[in-house]
């Protein structure tokens, strides 16, 4: 790939540009010839692979089964259930004919208006109808239940405005949906699958997430209640990363899923859904990225560790290159992805500055000094630091250091976050932290959906979530000054 490091926006002077030409140069994604849908390029597709891979493990771990349906619903499915269809009505692409044909007035191909679809087809945005349709054939006994299945799948939702990763009119995820025979296993369900998400945010992305419950405005279409992880980037705006919905009976009731319980009663069925998609790629990005290009944590980057030769001439480039296998091949056996960059076509500092834009955790450098003293130089990209070490032991001192990579990049991100919580108690403290501070503004509310519009409308800010750990707190609500039990956290977000 082409090194356009030198013309890479500054965070400071343009978050949103640099954020933009950072997925492209550092060769993650692209736009592609369809308006508002992405190309993932090889190497984000890697990142994409790990996140699969972990979170398929940790679903697996948690009793789930991965199924795969249908991507075309149809359209008669979305009325059964009315705050759903509400929710989703207007992103929905719609399949109306299934052939074309030569223009009969011209050239080109247009729609045969003879083909027309006796019932038209929604286009995947989210599977429960075409689910709980298929699931009433599942379940007729308790004995059949629960219902633990996940799909990993491609959905549309035809955004207008468009980002790479962060909202494209396509984009990859998993859904889980999961039927149950009482309320509290459900419950119980989308409050251990929230859990798992956030889990993976932290321990693997690196990214310190607050778990909490949506408002009533904010919870997804057709759910009682959703539960969310809410990162925080580095320009002080919000991003949902993962979301958990208790649907309670809304779903079993609208496509008559019943069972028959062990006292031989016919109940209907309780249901949870659940998903994380490529928008994990983007709070990925800005959560830890900087001026330099990506910074990755080693749990997830496709490569660890970058080894370069320093030489001249095809003798030392051999020299160096046998060395530096050798070494590979210690840290492979320890589970370690490496790659060794033998490239003769272009210098040395051309490939530091690659691995360091495409975020590698490590880089090794050894040229013919480090080989008689047997040394080996170190870059770390968490903190653009470098030293000399010693060969021996090298493998396990690179073991080591990916662990404290990891934990410095995930502790950094926990520091800022922590730093950009803040508490208020008026209304002028509230647009002051907005527009100076940014972050989670901890206030009080006083409950009302109106309120929560009102506040939005003035502000662009919205409810991110109620913290799971909200402590009682009597007070005043910022905007109407009525009573308030508890705080919650807004956020201009993504």
């Amino acid at each position: 790939m082409a090194v356009e490091l030198k013309d890479l926006t500054k965070v400071e002077d343009n978050y949103s540009k640099w954020y933009n030409e950072l997925v492209v140069k550092a060769g993650l994604a692209e736009n592609s010839a369809v308006r508002g849908c992405m190309v993932i390029k090889p190497y984000g597709y890697a990142i994409w692979e790990k996140m699969q891979r972990v979170l398929d493990d940790m679903f697996k771990a948690t009793g789930h089964e991965n199924a795969y349906f249908p991507l075309f619903i149809p359209k008669s499915f979305f009325s059964r259930e009315a705050s759903h269809v509400e929710g989703f009505a207007k992103e929905c692409a719609v399949v109306t004919h299934y052939r074309l044909m030569n223009n009969p007035e011209g050239e080109g191909i247009v729609v045969d208006p003879s083909a027309r679809l006796e019932e038209e087809l929604i286009v995947r945005p989210t599977s429960e109808t075409i689910i709980w349709n298929t699931y009433k054939n599942w379940i007729t006994s308790y004995r059949d239940l629960p219902i633990l299945c996940n799909q990993w799948a491609n959905v549309v939702r035809w955004e207008m405005r468009t980002r790479l990763f962060l909202r494209t009119a396509e984009f990859l995820w998993q859904e889980g949906h999961t039927a149950h025979a009482t309320r509290e296993e459900a419950e119980a369900e989308a409050l251990k699958m929230v859990n798992v998400y956030r889990d993976f945010a932290e321990k693997w992305m690196g990214v310190p997430v607050v778990v909490g419950h949506k408002s009533p405005n904010e919870r997804f279409a057709g759910a009682e209640d959703t539960l969310t992880i809410e990162a925080l980037m580095q320009d002080g705006k919000a991003l949902q990363s993962g979301t958990s919905h208790f649907l309670g009976q809304n779903f079993a009731k609208a496509f008559d899923v019943t069972y028959t319980t062990k006292e031989g009663k016919q109940e209907y069925v309780w249901a949870t859904s659940w998903g994380v998609s490529t928008r994990l790629m983007g709070a990925l990005i800005m959560a830890h990225s900087d001026n330099n290009g990506l910074v990755l944590p080693p749990k997830l980057a496709p490569i660890q560790v970058a080894m370069v030769p320093i030489y001249k001439g095809d003798e030392q480039l051999k020299e160096m290159t046998e060395k530096l296998e050798s070494i590979a091949a210690d840290l492979r056996a320890k589970g370690v992805s490496v790659k060794v960059d033998a490239r003769d076509n272009v210098r040395s500092g051309f490939k530091f500055a690659e691995y360091e834009l495409k975020g590698v955790p490590v880089r090794l450098a050894l040229g013919p000094r480090d080989l008689q003293n047997g040394t080996i130089e170190v870059a770390r990209r968490d903190t653009l630091t470098k030293e000399v070490v010693s060969q021996e032991g090298i493998a396990d001192y690179i073991v080591s250091l990916l662990d404290q990579i990891q934990e410095n990049i995930f502790q950094k991100a926990l520091n800022y976050r922590n730093s950009m919580i803040t508490e208020v108690n008026t209304w002028e403290e509230f647009v002051e932290v907005l527009d100076t501070k940014g972050g989670f503004v901890s206030a009080h509310w006083d409950g009302t959906p109106e309120t929560e519009v009102a506040i939005k409308e003035a502000t662009k800010a919205t409810i991110r979530c109620i913290p799971l750990d909200a402590v009682d707190e009597e007070g005043k609500c910022i905007f109407t000054g009525k009573p308030s039990a508890r705080r919650v956290l807004f956020a201009r977000s993504y």
